[in-house]
């Protein structure tokens, strides 16, 4: 996504040695070719996107600014994506009209789990919730991926429900 560049580039600080290999960076248009749609369907599986369908959802999530924010992390060396997920930014009343960050579709490509892609995209992702003024950055995850966002900072709160259509 393109966004304001101040707000989104993050110090690359603990994202890995000078021979790593993954760079994050915001969703770009040219991602529907580096496979962003294949790495989405890991997380819940969909007919693919038309290029059309996916440039007018990109231009409009754009047009939010820095309140939407979809990180991938690129591997330099193939050119395809291994990891993404995204923070939205909710403006509320509550809390002197405070803002609240929410993570989501978080996904590592299977064949790149296990070497901190996810983490560094969680961490990233929470920096620029926390640079917009959030409060809080919350999340929905399933029981079995508690302890990965345990390691990212995250504590179980309340409890979940949905309404689905």
């Amino acid at each position: 996504m393109e966004q304001p560049q101040a707000a989104i580039v993050a110090s690359e600080a603990g994202a890995g040695d000078d021979t790593d290999v993954y760079r994050i960076r915001p969703l770009e248009l040219g991602d529907i070719s580096k496979g962003f749609c294949e790495l989405l369907a890991q997380l819940f599986p969909s007919t693919p996107l038309t290029e059309d369908a996916f440039r007018n959802r990109f231009a409009e999530l754009a047009r939010l600014g820095a309140d939407h924010l979809v990180l991938v992390a690129e591997d330099t060396t193939t050119g395809r994506l291994a990891a993404a997920g995204a923070v939205l930014v909710e403006r509320k009343f509550i809390r002197r009209c405070g803002t609240v960050g929410h993570v989501e579709d978080v996904v590592v490509d299977a064949a790149a789990r296990g070497r901190g892609l996810g983490e560094r995209v969680v961490r990233r992702l929470v920096e620029h919730a926390k640079g917009r003024g959030c409060y809080k950055v919350i999340l929905n995850c399933t029981q079995e991926l508690t302890g990965f966002y345990a390691k990212c900072g995250f504590v179980e709160k309340n409890v979940q429900m949905g309404l689905y259509f």
